[in-house]
């Protein structure tokens, strides 16, 4: 087959395509029907889409020849007949085609052609072409053609009628209604040598700005004929024209496009703040627009600048002038942001080890019956209780005889008679270990540049006065009554975390950790306390050491007997020896962490939440009470971590600290 035979054949071929294609297309638009269409072309025929159109809406068409192009129209939302024709219209002026109405039958044309094609002369869609007359009262309309022709679009058609001085138009309705708002502006009386122009939305002074900066100086112009002069009223917000009427015109007509509503809507604008306090952050704006005032402020003095917060929808109401707007909303940009969090764990590690020895003897001997000496040895350090001992065996009081000894090994021997020298010998050893070994891990989270406090412990009462009432209306009463302060008595931790460029961590610290002692010989309780204020820089994660104590104590007391404690190994009957060993070891020691999202401060919080659940599973029965279940945590959904954690993740030391 040679080519001239191919080609007819190819012809029809593609023209068999471009009809499936319609039909296709046509078929869908009605099996979905007009309240529910969802145009989906992508490099489809124009003719093929004229076709859904023309079976969606019911409208008819007539398609110029030269009305040929690969269009594209897609939709992510259904929407009715009258929204796919305005979409329709939309397509059309981007391909520069048409639709113009003309009675019921729309005509699709290239748009080089509109003007000369019949057209609506009433009102029509916002896209539709249209034709109509605009009346001009106080101006001449030949003046205003060369103002407002380079407001339209080239294919636009724009002419005046001198007799009945009015400008003919042929646009779209949308531009045409907006000539028609402009020509409001414009067209009004000129007799007086001062103009003024009242301004709705712009601001009096920008627009003498604006128009004086295009025209290289204040003032324009106007070739041979006298300057225009332009000044703004900041009180009225009007602008003050003075010239020739013809230039004037051309001035009004500029000032009629810029006053126009801008996008944001008038003035004044809502904020909503996602993480700021919009309280606190208004009167910090107010305070640096107010410090701003002879800069850009003055500048626009026509609005005066307010800010004032909303407190129930944490928003921030502002009213200000378009560049004090953008300047005011920048800040607001920068300040309204997710802030990060600081996990800090302070570990509190305490060692005490107290090992104490004593070895005594004392005499007591009495010849008092037979007028002979008396003669009695007693060591404080031995705790011995030689005479009270002897009065309650020779009475066989057995409680005086348990209170009079000592802690320790008590061994006796001697002679009590009635007659004669009495004598007894009293022997004690003592000797005691004490370890203790104390961890706490107070835990806390804040915002960065956040103050937080964490307190635990109890409220201890300390009697702090004694008085006594006599006398009121029972004569001789007596009325006793003590004072009590209570004060805290546990661990105390208090910090602020500010976050750094380099992602390390400046903490102001406070720790404060204090116990009961024992009150023995004090008129009231002892407290022991340990304080720590500081100032330091951690590493994200890391592990440092705040401050602490080792106290290394070793007391020796040895008594004796003048003469006879000296005496080589008898000696040792007339003496006593103690010997006391304390040694401290006190270590703070603190580690931050930083939260910058959620799924951090999620995954610290699971760890935390199974450690604690997975310390109250094992057996949950009740001994004694049936079907009674111990208490336990609610499974905590795993979204970060797949298996919970078995140690708990404060352990960051060892245990045991390893002895001495």
């Amino acid at each position: 087959m040679n080519h001239s035979q191919r080609a007819p054949r190819q012809r029809l071929i593609v023209a068999a395509l471009a009809l499936a294609t319609a039909l296709t297309t046509a078929q869908g638009v009605l099996a979905q029907g007009i309240d529910e269409i969802t145009p989906n072309y992508r490099e489809t025929d124009i003719k093929a889409v004229i076709d859904a159109v023309q079976m969606a809406t019911g409208r008819t068409f007539i398609v110029d020849p030269r009305v040929n192009a690969k269009v594209t129209l897609i939709a992510s939302e259904p929407m009715n007949a009258e929204e796919f024709y305005l979409a329709f219209l939309q397509l059309l002026e981007v391909n520069n085609f048409v639709a113009i109405e003309a009675g019921s039958v729309t005509r699709i044309v290239p748009n080089a052609n509109a003007r000369q094609a019949p057209a609506n002369v009433t009102g029509a869609l916002a896209d539709e072409t249209v034709t109509t007359v605009l009346r001009v009262e106080n101006v001449s309309a030949a003046q205003l053609v060369p103002v407002l022709r380079p407001l339209l679009p080239s294919n636009a058609h724009l002419a005046a009628q001198a007799s009945s001085n009015s400008l003919i138009i042929s646009d779209t309705q949308r531009n045409v209604n907006r000539i028609r708002y402009l020509l409001r502006q414009i067209d009004r009386p000129i007799d007086a040598d001062v103009e003024v122009v009242p301004l709705t939305y712009a601001s009096a002074t920008d627009i003498v700005t604006t128009i004086n900066a295009l025209n290289g100086g204040n003032r324009v112009e106007a070739g041979a004929s006298a300057p225009i002069n332009l000044v703004a009223d900041g009180r009225t917000n009007s602008v003050l024209i003075s010239g020739v009427p013809a230039d004037r015109v051309k001035i009004r007509t500029l000032i009629a496009h810029l006053d126009t509503p801008r996008e944001a809507g008038g003035d004044t604008q809502v904020r909503y703040l996602k993480y700021a306090n919009a309280e606190d952050l208004a009167g910090k704006l107010q305070g640096q627009v107010q410090s701003a005032e002879g800069q850009e402020t003055a500048a626009n003095a026509d609005i005066e600048v307010n800010i004032w917060a909303d407190e129930i929808t944490n928003a921030l109401v502002i009213t200000a002038p378009p560049a004090s707007m953008r300047s005011i909303m920048s800040v607001v940009d920068k300040l309204d942001i997710r802030r990060a969090q600081v996990l800090v764990e302070a570990l509190i590690v305490e060692v005490n080890i107290n090992r104490d020895s004593q070895l005594g003897v004392t005499w007591a001997l009495d010849g008092s019956n037979d007028d002979n000496i008396v003669g009695v040895t007693d060591f404080a350090s031995a705790g011995s209780r030689i005479v009270p001992l002897a009065g309650a065996s020779e009475g066989n009081d057995a409680a005086a005889l348990a209170g009079a000894i000592s802690e320790g090994i008590t061994l006796g021997v001697g002679r009590i008679s009635d007659s004669g020298v009495s004598f007894a010998a009293i022997l004690n050893a003592l000797q005691g270990d004490a370890n203790t070994n104390v961890i706490s891990t107070p835990v806390i989270v804040t915002m960065d540049n956040e103050e937080a406090k964490i307190e635990i412990g109890q409220e201890v009462p300390f009697i702090t006065g004694q008085f006594t009432n006599t006398g009121g209306n029972n004569a001789g009463a007596v009325n006793p009554f003590q004072t009590v302060n209570r004060e805290q008595v546990g661990t105390n931790l208090q910090l602020t975390p500010q976050i750094t460029d380099d992602g390390t961590i400046l903490l102001e610290i406070t720790q404060e950790i204090s116990s009961l002692s024992s009150s023995a010989g004090a008129v009231d309780l002892i407290t022991n306390t340990r304080l720590i204020e500081t100032s330091v820089i951690v590493e994200d994660g890391g592990i440092l050491v705040l401050g602490g104590l080792i106290d290394d104590q070793v007391l020796e007391t040895d008594q004796r007997v003048p003469v006879l404690g000296s005496i080589p190994i008898i000696g040792n009957l007339f003496r006593s020896r103690t010997s006391e060993k304390i040694k401290t070891n006190l270590m703070v020691f603190i580690k931050p962490k930083i939260l910058l999202d959620g799924i951090g401060s999620m995954q610290v919080t699971g760890e935390k939440y199974n450690y604690l659940r997975n310390l109250q599973q094992g057996d949950r029965s009740v001994p004694l009470i049936r079907d009674a279940v111990r208490p336990t945590l609610p499974p905590l959904e795993e979204q970060v971590r797949d298996t919970p954690p078995t140690q708990p993740p404060a352990d960051i030391m060892q245990e045991d600290s390893g002895g001495e």
